[in-house]
């Protein structure tokens, strides 16, 4: 077997030191492992994509190291390329009805009115 390459001895040791900084942290541990489970199967030459993920994974680094995370957890469940969303709206406005005008308001908050005036 082959020497591992520089990108690659970075990537293990982002993860280790993952690991460490994820331990007493609440599913951050978990969310680590499956993050890299997720993108193991990239291949090596997708060298563009891999420092994307490692300058990513840095960041995050940085952000659970930095005192202010007390957990981790994902902000959105990754979707099929079928399913809709259950509720597109903005939280806070009201639902739609079918009797409201579909345009948006303008900048006075009125609908806006036809090109003809009516």
């Amino acid at each position: 077997m082959s020497r591992p390459s520089r990108l690659q001895r970075q990537v293990l040791s982002l993860y280790r030191e993952l690991l460490r900084a994820a331990r007493g942290k609440p599913g951050a541990e978990a969310r680590v492992r499956a993050e890299f489970r997720q993108h193991a199967c990239l291949p090596r030459s997708d060298v563009l994509r891999i420092e994307y993920l490692y300058r990513r994974g840095r960041r995050q680094l940085q952000l659970l190291r930095s005192g202010h995370a007390t957990a981790m957890g994902a902000f959105v469940r990754p979707r099929g390329p079928t399913e809709e969303p259950r509720d597109a709206r903005v939280p806070g406005t009201p639902p739609e009805d079918g009797n409201s005008p579909r345009s948006p308001p303008d900048s006075m908050g009125s609908p806006e009115t036809p090109p003809d005036g009516r």
